[in-house]
């Protein structure tokens, strides 16, 4: 037997790295997908093939215990949070499932390129929980992977994650998270435009440099205080429609962002290029240091801005996407 479930990645309207805070943060789900297959074995041992989760992708497998690596042209840092991400996901279905010493055979294809922004491992961890419980019998609700989706993050992410990549995948749609108040909300169907500068980041650096500047400067926990109230009125323009205000608030943020340090050349570059492009807002997206940019454009002029652009390595329009997990 095999299961395939699916789940996609997301951009953020607002509130990354506040998020991490307390401070509320609305991210949207994207029809951009991780689909993971997961086959159980009868021995303990795991398997790991993620053809296009890196430049080159990788296999590898192991038992228990064991500390075996792929070899792969990526940062370690990020192999080694991709493995931990995996990992805990399948430690997460053997306790569901109450089968400590199940062992997987996992294949993992992804639409959402490593380390970019769009929520690439919690799509991943997300569909891998959902896989590998179904392959084991137990058939988890999405407000249940979600939970389980978060541990995993939170364990690899040394205790930074938030709730917002993982229950904005499980749930699809477009969400909002404050702590652990997580709940889905209406949205019109936003005209998303993602920029990708073909860079990666280790999310879990970005977060502690942050961190370290808000324990640093009082002016700093004062910004992140104020992406907060910044995503609160955020709301009452995506509960209206409005989709001038929410572009203007959209480019407010990524100016705080940018006093947190979390955006780069690149990021920049390609924002200012939305901008000139005709969009109504854009912003880097996720942890920053490279990756993605997203804005808001109901014409075609932001495509056409961003393909022109040096820094921009792929550029594409990206739907909502209602659905969350899904078996395939």
């Amino acid at each position: 037997m095999t299961t395939t479930s699916s789940a996609p990645g997301k951009v953020y309207l607002f509130g990354e790295h506040a998020v991490v805070y307390g401070e509320p943060a609305v991210p949207c789900a994207i029809e951009r997908r991780a689909r993971v297959t997961v086959t159980a074995r009868d021995d303990d041992r795991v398997r790991v093939s993620a053809d296009d989760l890196s430049l080159d992708g990788f296999t590898v497998e192991y038992g228990s215990g064991s500390d075996e690596q792929p070899d792969v042209d990526v940062p370690t840092p990020l192999i080694e949070a991709a493995m931990g991400y995996v990992e805990e996901s399948l430690e997460q279905a053997r306790d569901a499932a109450d089968r400590p010493e199940a062992g997987f055979d996992v294949e993992i294809e992804s639409e959402i390129p490593l380390g970019a922004g769009l929520g690439s491992s919690a799509a991943v961890v997300v569909a891998g929980i959902d896989a590998a419980t179904r392959e084991l019998g137990v058939e988890l609700t999405p407000e249940d992977v979600a939970e389980r989706a978060y541990r995993v993050e939170h364990e690899v992410q040394d205790g930074q994650a938030s709730r917002a990549d993982t229950f904005c995948s499980a749930m699809g749609g477009a969400v909002r998270v404050e702590g652990d108040d997580c709940r889905a909300i209406d949205a019109p169907d936003l005209p998303f435009v993602v920029g990708y500068d073909g860079a990666s980041h280790d999310t879990g650096e970005l977060v502690a440099g942050v961190r370290d500047l808000r324990d640093e400067y009082d002016f700093a926990a004062d910004t992140v205080e104020a992406v907060g109230d910044l995503v609160r009125e955020g709301e009452r323009a995506l509960a209206d429609g409005d989709l001038d205000t929410l572009g203007e608030l959209m480019d407010f943020n990524h100016g705080l962002l940018s006093a947190l340090g979390v955006s780069a050349r690149s990021l920049d570059n390609l924002v200012w290029a939305a901008r000139e492009g005709g969009a109504l807002g854009a912003k880097l997206t996720g942890a920053g240091g490279g990756g993605c940019i997203v804005a808001l454009d109901e014409g075609d002029g932001v495509e056409t801005a961003l393909s022109l652009a040096p820094e921009c390595e792929q550029s594409f329009r990206a739907e909502l996407a209602t659905e969350g997990v899904r078996v395939e």
